[in-house]
């Protein structure tokens, strides 16, 4: 038996990359796994059949986050699949990246930025919470972008900062229910929304040459750090900020 057997999952972004990741890490624990998409059907369904395949539990939910009414949607079908269940753990990993510097950021850009990346996993945390169970875990994906200066992605920076700041805040007014909630900052990890620039050999040299492990991260690195914060061994780490990207921007790099 894994240690989340007789959990329930829900994973925002779930069928692609790092949520995919999570879902699968999760699931092969024993969990239950929601798998959310967009759009994205076909990719929803393999993480799905990934997940039966090798024994686990799964369904796919869908809800264009963005769009009127995608948080109902969301809940809709999940509260359908749990078939009565609560919730015990909530990944809030869909999000959108953006490329573009201060010059470039439209009105219309930055609002999208937030209402996906800020405004929506907050209303999806306020609507799990009535079915959130005591001693559950809401774990956020941020990222390391947050701690350092990226101008050319800094309407997508300071939409994961804002993100990543609700996450003291709500761990200390969850407490008293033993509910813990942290976020995972991921550096550069290969996923189809990385692939712009990790694919280019010399943007992906560069990246290694500024982390410390020497190398671009999996979604696996990072998903293995959310199935310890969902898990038993994590019960107390709270209102924290894990950073998971290998040491990056850690200082000048030191040769052996």
């Amino acid at each position: 038996m894994g240690m989340l057997t007789g959990k329930t999952a829900l994973v925002t972004g779930g069928s692609r990359g790092i949520g995919r990741a999570v879902a699968l890490r999760l699931a092969a624990e024993g969990a239950l796994v929601a798998v959310h998409y967009g759009g994205n059907g076909d990719a929803a369904k393999e993480t799905v059949a990934r997940i039966e395949e090798a024994g686990g539990r799964a369904f796919a939910v869908q809800a264009r986050f963005g769009e009127d009414g995608a948080v109902d949607r969301l809940f809709e079908g999940l509260i359908a699949g749990l078939a009565g269940r609560g919730l015990d753990i909530l990944v809030n990993n869909a999000g959108i990246f953006s490329g573009n510097s201060i010059t470039q950021v439209t009105p219309e850009e930055l609002d999208r930025l937030f209402s996906i990346n800020v405004s929506t996993p907050f209303f999806v945390v306020q609507r799990a919470l009535p079915l959130l169970n005591d001693g559950g875990r809401i774990i956020n994906v941020g990222s390391t972008a947050s701690r350092f200066a990226v101008s050319t992605q800094i309407g997508y920076v300071i939409s994961k900062t804002a993100l990543e700041s609700m996450t003291p805040s709500l761990a200390n007014e969850l407490g008293s229910r033993g509910i813990t909630v942290n976020t995972v900052a991921p550096g550069a990890v290969r996923t189809d929304m990385t692939a712009a620039f990790t694919s280019i050999p010399e943007v992906a040299a560069g990246l290694e040459a500024i982390t410390a492990l020497g190398r671009i991260g999996e979604p696996e690195d990072v998903a293995d750090v959310v199935g310890f914060l969902a898990g038993p061994q994590g019960r107390w780490v709270t209102g924290q900020t894990i950073d998971v990207s290998g040491g990056i921007y850690l200082g000048p790099m030191a040769h052996a």
